[in-house]
């Protein structure tokens, strides 16, 4: 019987120019299009961000995560519209009026209210993809070898909880298949009896781990951090890359005028400051793209 799935999230090494620059550099990169998705002041940059985000994704190799992450975005953003456009009522442009609510009162759709609704949705597909993009490209031990040095038991917390997590979601697809093998006469199993027998689990685990740990010396005071890894030659261009993304950006906020407005009217102008900051997360998101026909056909 084969284990259970990994999750598309979850970090699988690869060879990349962004699996191998430094984890500070990558997060620097990928931090760039997480404050342009943030912070965008219009769909364009939103959109840019998120879908420049999504071809460095695609260009490290994990597709899978980038389309995790639009899928699970692009829930949220419906939602996010959908409860925008019932719970407010302002703007001039009424598309529907959906009469007396219990709770909310006399209900009313307006075009502002849905464009509103809809810009924070495009603020949270970009954070997704980004933070889906980190999550698989990104080594965790390498992020957590850099926290050991500034606060070492914070670090280790951090790996455990890393570990764990993936283990608890195991547990459970074992216990739900374990539960689907006793037959039609037996009697369902509930979710609290489910979590339950999760925590017992854990528990269990927990103690074992903090003997283990105990026994390896990790209550003594720590010795000398062992070095880092050499440094990559793709950290200057991701760092640089992170920066200039973050100045497209801020210039944008600060000097461009297609700032989107939903109230009262909808009100939308996209002036070259904007349009910059948009290009330049697009054509940012092919930095992680290998050279080569050989690895472009790793790639796919």
């Amino acid at each position: 019987m084969n284990g259970p799935a990994r999750s598309p999230l979850a970090y699988v090494p690869r060879k990349g120019p962004l699996q191998s620059a430094g984890p500070l550099a990558a997060s620097a990169y990928l931090g760039g299009f997480l404050l342009a998705g943030l912070f965008a002041p219009e769909p364009l940059i939103a959109l840019a961000a998120a879908a420049g985000a999504a071809i460095a994704g695609i260009g490290a190799g994990v597709g899978r995560a980038v389309r995790f992450s639009l899928g699970l975005g692009f829930g949220i953003a419906v939602v996010l519209t959908l409860v925008n456009a019932v719970a407010s009522d302002r703007g001039a442009t009424v598309l529907a009026r959906l009469g007396e609510w219990p709770g909310l009162g006399q209900v009313q759709v307006t075009a502002e209210a849905v464009a509103a609704g809809a810009m924070t949705g495009l603020r949270a597909v970009a954070v997704m993809v980004v933070a889906g993009v980190w999550s698989a490209a990104v080594d965790p031990d390498r992020i957590l070898a850099r926290m050991h040095r500034v606060a070492g038991r914070s670090a280790l917390t951090a790996t455990l909880v890393s570990r764990f997590l993936p283990l608890a979601a195991a547990d459970r697809v074992r216990l739900k298949d374990a539960a689907g093998l006793r037959g039609p006469a037996a009697s369902p199993v509930t979710r609290a009896a489910m979590a339950r027998r999760l925590l017992e689990g854990s528990l269990d685990r927990s103690v074992e781990v903090a003997a283990t740990l105990e026994l390896r010396g990790y209550s003594l005071e720590a010795g000398p951090s062992e070095p880092l890894r050499t440094p990559s030659r793709y950290d200057r261009r991701f760092t640089v890359l992170g920066l200039v993304l973050l100045g497209a950006v801020l210039v944008a906020l600060l000097f461009g005028d297609g700032s989107l407005v939903a109230y009262p009217r909808v009100d939308w102008e996209v002036g070259p400051p904007t349009l910059a900051a948009a290009i330049a997360l697009l054509v940012a998101g092919f930095a992680t793209w290998p050279g080569g026909r050989r690895a472009r056909a790793r790639v796919r």
